[in-house]
């Protein structure tokens, strides 16, 4: 097939899974980036994808996982992380893929996360799915979710990714990579075409 009409496909695509309901779309960075084990850890901008090691350089940042000894989130004005489903109290759950994440879902969690076997605790040499709002530039309520990368010790810790929700208060779903699905099917397309 003419890859000009593949790469015509692929953009065509790309952008009916971007649009949605109300012109939705999911921003993603990937990050990859370790947290460091210190009181600083890492300061993000879900917005804009700008990270650093104080808030004082990373200007709007919204969430803020650290610690020397554990893995906590600290959270801006605005910003509170999901509890997993059920649970009223303590920080960030490890969430299952396809959660919601919305204005329903309980949302002030802050503080040091759980580890250990029970629903919605953290798990050690795993990747744990978190959600969160916070407010974006426009003043408003958004929903994300990021997915972070556990080694043997809470300290040993990789944020691989955080996206969010561009429409003020819609819902943003759990999902294992962020356009993975879509560039699944943009593959599964071009390589139908090519065989006919």
């Amino acid at each position: 097939m003419n890859s000009k009409i593949v790469k015509h496909m692929a953009a065509a695509a790309a952008a009916a899974v971007v649009a949605g309901a109300a012109n939705a779309a999911v921003v993603t960075w990937n990050l990859n980036m370790v947290v460091p084990a210190n009181i600083d850890g890492l300061y993000i901008n879900v917005e804009t994808g700008a990270t650093g090691a104080t808030g004082g350089v990373t200007a709007g940042w919204d969430i803020n996982p650290y610690s020397a000894t554990a893995l906590t989130f600290f959270n801006a004005t605005g910003t509170g992380m999901m509890r997993y489903p059920g649970v009223t109290t303590g920080s960030a759950g490890s969430l299952a893929q396809g959660t919601s994440v919305n204005s329903a879902a309980n949302l002030a969690g802050t503080g040091t996360v759980t580890f250990g076997a029970v629903a919605g605790n953290w798990t050690l040499n795993a990747s744990n799915y978190f959600g969160f709002k916070f407010l974006a530039a426009d003043g408003l309520t958004h929903y994300g979710v990021g997915r972070m990368d556990v080694g043997a010790t809470a300290t040993v810790r990789t944020i691989a990714y955080v996206s969010y929700e561009t429409v003020a208060g819609a819902e943003i779903i759990v999902t294992p990579a962020p356009g993975a699905i879509a560039l699944l099917g943009l593959a599964g397309l071009a390589g139908r075409r090519r065989r006919n």
